[in-house]
């Protein structure tokens, strides 16, 4: 077995042979590279200068925390240690930020009086980021509305969310958009109706009593499609509001994201690469269609009938054309067999609608939670949506790598998988492709939704017995600073890693053997 040491100049010299071959120089000037986070996943800080709670706060206190459970409260503070985050991610040279605003802390009840303290925080990172050079790409609602507002009316389900979504854009808009020229209204639309208001896994937890979750309200049958069709016609609403209001002065851009997968044909069937064809018609094309044409896919017209809420000619015009560009968070793949049985089911909801079963793809590894590195999979899906869809800018907003949080500073998989994707980008550029920026999931290890604080995604490792909460670069890290700003690992930067991880004193550091 190696020592410490001679693990980590092992990992570095490999990595130093991968870093020769691609620097930040070798793609367009104007390309973004950059990290994204959430408000409730780094802020902390739950209940503290009069923020109220979120429908996450609401649903991680009630022990949804995934298998390790716990909470936001604390977080990893950036509320209080943003100036510190923001000096790291100048250090490692980032061009732009991702992150969202929490709703309930800017406007506690989600409708009426802002929050001045709320207000000041955010001026202060935003000002902070752009001392540092770093543009600020803004997230309006990551999955966080105001419990307020689902307790007062459904939140989601009811058309009023679209009046109190847009009045809450508006003070966004007129606040901070002197300085954000990118705003997302929504973050994983998709994920958040089939996993809100389907599945039952994601909040505000409501599904039908036959669901896989326990939901104590909720219709699964219905309530994802309404819960899409309010989405669409406040990010409208909120797209209108902008372009008339804001949009000749600050000369910003409005945006919307999707959870996108790799939907692979089990078999070479013409049924089942139909049915691909049909998940993402109902995973992609149930928002993309109304952004493009105005209405949703046949296939969803004919699979889900008069469940399906219909766009009035005024709200497919408005919803046409709404968005600037397309934000995509994508991880893995799935193969897709076709299942017409399941449109027997009597009370049928959205998964049983698409007819189809999802099977894992293989090099998803379960053992260790690795995501397999197939860039291949997102480029052939981006060409795909190019020809369906138009030529509209993308930004990949999030890609990681998935491993236990307390694995190894040695994150070698997660090098390998950024390397696999950033180095694929230039390929899609070639070909055509019009992507803008690149964002790594995530920036710090983060309280994640489905798994609390048991996996990790960061650059950056943050230890939660520490009382001070201490930033741990990961070798990641340490690759993607060298990549963004050109330069290669050396024995310098391998003595860093040592230095600023404190290896030696790191219980679960693993030696190479």
């Amino acid at each position: 077995m190696m020592n410490l040491l001679g693990a980590v100049l092992l990992v570095a010299a490999i990595v130093s042979s991968v870093a020769n071959a691609l620097t930040k120089s070798d793609f367009p000037p104007n390309f973004l590279f950059g990290a994204s986070t959430s408000a409730y996943q780094v802020e902390g800080a739950a209940n503290e200068d009069g923020r109220k709670p979120s429908i996450w706060d609401t649903f991680a206190h009630a022990g949804n925390g995934g298998r390790f459970k716990g909470d936001g409260d604390i977080a990893i503070d950036q509320y209080h240690k943003y100036k510190d985050d923001v000096k790291l991610m100048a250090k490692m040279g980032l061009d732009v930020y991702r992150f969202s605003i929490s709703w309930s802390r800017l406007i506690p009840e989600g409708k009426g009086p802002i929050n001045p303290k709320g207000l000041e925080y955010y001026n202060n990172l935003i000002n902070e980021l752009a001392s540092q050079g770093i543009q600020p790409h803004v997230t309006l609602h990551h999955w966080d509305l105001p419990q307020a507002l689902e307790d007062e009316y459904g939140g989601w389900v009811s058309r009023r969310i679209i009046k109190d979504f847009t009045a809450y854009a508006d003070v966004c808009f007129r606040e901070f958009g002197d300085r954000v020229k990118h705003w997302t209204t929504v973050n994983e639309g998709n994920a958040g109706s089939i996993g809100g208001y389907d599945a039952g896994i994601l909040p505000p937890q409501r599904c039908s009593s036959s669901s896989i979750s326990n939901c104590s309200r909720g219709n699964s049958s219905t309530e994802p499609y309404l819960v899409t069709h309010h989405m669409l016609l406040a990010h409208a609403s909120t797209a209108k509001l902008y372009r008339t209001k804001y949009k000749a002065k600050q000369r910003g851009f409005i945006g919307f994201n999707l959870l996108v997968f790799g939907f692979v044909p089990l078999t070479n069937t013409s049924q089942d690469i139909i049915a691909a064809q049909r998940a993402r018609d109902f995973y992609i094309g149930w928002f993309l269609n109304p952004f493009i044409f105005g209405e949703y896919p046949d296939s969803m017209k004919k699979n889900v009938g008069s469940r399906l809420p219909y766009f009035t000619t005024i709200e497919s015009n408005l919803v046409k054309g709404s968005i600037d560009f397309l934000g995509i968070n994508f991880y893995y793949a799935l193969y897709i067999q076709n299942n017409p049985k399941s449109l027997q089911k009597t009370n049928r909801d959205f998964t049983s609608d698409i007819a189809v079963e999802f099977k894992p793809y293989n090099g998803n590894d379960t053992a260790t939670g690795h995501f397999p590195v197939i860039p291949w999979i997102l480029e052939g899906l981006l060409q795909s949506l190019k020809n369906d869809y138009g030529d509209f800018p993308i930004y990949i907003h999030e890609n990681g790598q998935q491993t236990h949080r307390n694995s190894s500073l040695d994150d070698w998989s997660r090098v390998k998988y950024m390397h696999g994707y950033i180095g694929s980008l230039l390929d899609m550029l070639r070909n055509g492709l019009n992507i803008r920026g690149y964002f790594v999931w995530s920036f710090l290890d983060v309280f994640e939704l489905l798994d609390g604080y048991g996996s990790s995604f960061g650059l950056y490792y943050i230890d939660l017995k520490d009382p001070t909460l201490r930033r741990q670069p990961k070798l990641s890290s340490v690759w993607y600073s060298n990549f963004l700003n050109n330069r290669t690992m050396d024995s310098k930067i391998t003595m860093e890693i040592e230095e600023n991880s404190s290896i030696s004193n790191t219980p679960f550091m693993h030696a190479a053997t």
